[in-house]
């Protein structure tokens, strides 16, 4: 299931999935894939600076990421433009959630952080 935030004209969607080819339940061992769209719906350039990712798995282990850009690149983004990439994480659990923000910058120099929604990362038929 995708979520999705706004803030400041940036919007977040994030699709996540179970990465079964690179998961060893036995050996507690659960990959996640998500793909994340950021677009500028507002009306001046925006461009990504640093993202800050908070993971939890089910058993309330929280490990924080930090870092430049995402997937190597910084990307700027007109009004109206997006971009989008995949990325995966590793949960020791079948389940957890995953949130955080991006430092985007303007022109002017101002920066704010653009929500990322909390969202799931569920191993299918986990939950049962």
């Amino acid at each position: 299931m995708s979520t999705t935030a706004t803030t400041d004209g940036v919007r977040v969607s994030v699709k996540p999935s179970f990465w079964p080819e690179r998961s060893q339940p036995q050996s507690g061992q659960f990959a996640f894939t998500y793909t994340v769209s950021i677009t500028n719906v507002g009306n001046a350039t925006v461009q990504l600076v640093s993202r800050h990712w908070i993971i939890t798995d089910a058993n309330g282990r929280v490990e924080e990421v930090r870092g430049d850009g995402v997937v190597g690149k910084k990307p700027r983004l007109e009004p109206g433009e997006a971009f989008e990439y995949t990325s995966w994480a590793m949960l020791r659990t079948p389940f957890g959630t995953m949130r955080g923000s991006y430092a985007m910058e303007r022109p002017d120099g101002q920066t704010f952080e653009a929500k990322i929604a909390e969202f799931a990362l569920t191993m299918p038929n986990s939950l049962n």
